[in-house]
């Protein structure tokens, strides 16, 4: 008999934990040859994804994958995140969520510069850049669908990262 891994069943908790709260659910994700995201989104080998009932259609999650359709730059886009590359889900307003390791990678998520708390702490100096570039954009968030820039940590909350 084969054990199917808990890994999508608490990336399905932490998603509803998220909504039941009135937080924003975003996934952390690898992105290889099986993940279908839109091109020239990801960053780094990685994609930080808004999965809120707002930001998506159809939404599926199951034991294999998260599949769902979006808008990016106007464009519709269907999305498939494998299970296996969901590096973290986490809630956009505080951080708080889970992080996994990386089936079958060999880069461990520690490495990754993933957009959450304890991850990867940004630096003094990226932090004042950070904040330039926020004023010359007017301080407007990303729109539904699209990935925060690269680095940058939501507000509070820490990770426990599950094997």
């Amino acid at each position: 008999m084969t054990t199917v891994s808990t890994k999508p069943y608490l990336i399905r908790a932490i998603y509803e934990w998220c909504v039941d709260q009135g937080f924003t659910p975003y996934i952390a994700a690898l992105v290889d040859g099986n993940t279908r995201v839109p091109p020239g989104f990801a960053r780094n080998g990685q994609i930080v994804l808004n999965v809120s009932a707002e930001a998506t259609q159809h939404l599926v999650m199951d034991n294999e994958g998260i599949a769902f359709s979006a808008r990016f730059n106007g464009m519709p886009h269907s999305l498939f995140i494998p299970v296996g590359n969901v590096v973290a889900i986490y809630a956009r307003e505080n951080g708080h969520g889970m992080a996994f390791e990386v089936e079958g990678a060999e880069t461990s998520a520690e490495e990754l510069e993933m957009p959450v708390s304890g991850a990867r702490p940004m630096s003094e100096e990226g932090r004042k850049e950070k904040g330039k570039e926020k004023n010359k954009e007017g301080g407007k968030e990303p729109p539904p669908g699209s990935a925060p820039p690269s680095g940058t940590p939501p507000r509070g909350g820490h990770l426990k990262i599950v094997k």
